[in-house]
């Protein structure tokens, strides 16, 4: 196997350890922020594929430990580069990095999607090519991407928890499912963390899917904590954006509702400069503290392709928001003041969460 140079030099220290936080009660410890890289490789557009890598490599040296792929990020794309950036990484951080793989979505050479399959066979099947992209004996935390409305979810969480006896997974996780899918998968085998968007513009677990959870003893990562760079404070009204990137066709970054949302964002900002923060660390911190406010419960994943955007993301870390603070944020961005759904209309039916 051709080994690729590390594109960051080997650190003259150990790093320093981020906070952790515990993936629900059955689940690993990992880093209070965890990297989502799905961005590396799909849906947003072309990326340097070095500064990728550099960016997982600062990552783990900053100390973030899990990092968040699925197989179908560029059909398999991202999980061979996170098998490089690992690979090349110094032994220390390569022995810490925990992976959560998202499995079952259905794509054709054109790059559209056409569903999920969520059956046992299929299940085991994913994974066997995941563990060889990656390159790895076993996946720490496995989950089905959506809900496959033909399988019973029981079914689909038992073949994982089967791969877990095998020594094949260690945890098994769920993603984008409401609260009863939630109940009758827990009744199955341990679940770990529900992965989810929730971000200040997108709060709807907040009604019934978080405080299932949390009965449960289930962890929330939160994915999309930027809205896809939505509120990051960086995306501006007049961005061209590349032709195979996904917000082209997001509804909230839409017209009328692009100018709604970015209004929010402005409010945003004004609170973020008042504490010495940027737009970004305001929005992190903010999810941050949500877990914070009941037992450290809820993992924000990062979506960073840089470094400079991840160092801007772990400044966060630093941003302590007392009750005030966070009211006055819920102020300025009160649930549900998003313009536009999350998602098109054809993947906001795939989504169990919203039923």
């Amino acid at each position: 196997m051709t080994t690729t140079p590390s594109t960051t030099p080997a650190p003259d220290r150990l790093p320093t350890r981020l906070p952790t936080r515990r993936l629900g009660a059955t689940g690993p410890r990992v880093s209070a922020l965890g990297l989502g890289c799905m961005g590396m490789s799909a849906l947003y557009g072309e990326s340097d594929r070095a500064e990728s890598i550099a960016t997982i490599h600062a990552a783990l040296d900053a100390g973030v430990t899990l990092l968040d792929t699925g197989d179908f990020y560029g059909m398999g794309h991202n999980e061979l580069l996170i098998a490089e950036a690992l690979r090349t990484a110094p032994a220390a951080a390569r022995e810490r990095a925990l992976t959560s793989v998202k499995f079952g979505a259905l794509r054709t050479v054109e790059g559209g999607f056409t569903g999920y399959d969520g059956r046992p066979a299929a299940v085991k099947n994913f994974a066997a090519y995941s563990l060889q992209r990656l390159g790895a004996d076993h996946i720490d935390v496995y989950r089905i991407a959506r809900v496959d409305p033909d399988v019973p979810i029981e079914e689909t969480v038992g073949a994982i928890a089967e791969l877990v006896e095998a020594g094949h997974v260690r945890h098994v996780g769920l993603s984008e499912v409401g609260a009863d899918t939630l109940r009758r998968a827990a009744a199955v085998t341990p679940i770990s963390d529900l992965q989810i968007e929730y971000s200040l513009i997108s709060r709807s677990i907040e009604e019934k899917i978080l405080p299932t959870a949390r009965e449960l003893g289930i962890g929330i990562t939160a994915y999309g904590v930027l809205s896809r760079g939505l509120i990051s404070g960086h995306f501006t009204r007049d961005r061209e954006l590349a032709p195979d990137d996904f917000r082209g066709m997001s509804p909230r970054f839409q017209g009328e509702n692009l100018r709604r949302n970015l209004d929010l964002v402005d409010r945003l900002r004004a609170l973020a400069e008042a504490k010495g923060a940027s737009v970004a660390q305001i929005a992190v911190a903010w999810v941050l503290a949500q877990g914070e406010r009941r037992g450290a419960d809820v993992v924000p994943l990062v979506g960073a392709r840089r470094r400079d955007r991840l160092a801007e993301a772990l400044g966060a870390l630093d941003v302590v928001l007392d009750a005030a603070d966070l009211a006055a944020i819920e102020e300025a961005v009160p649930a549900g003041a998003a313009a536009g759904e999350r998602y098109p209309a054809a993947q906001m039916a795939h989504l169990d969460s919203e039923r």
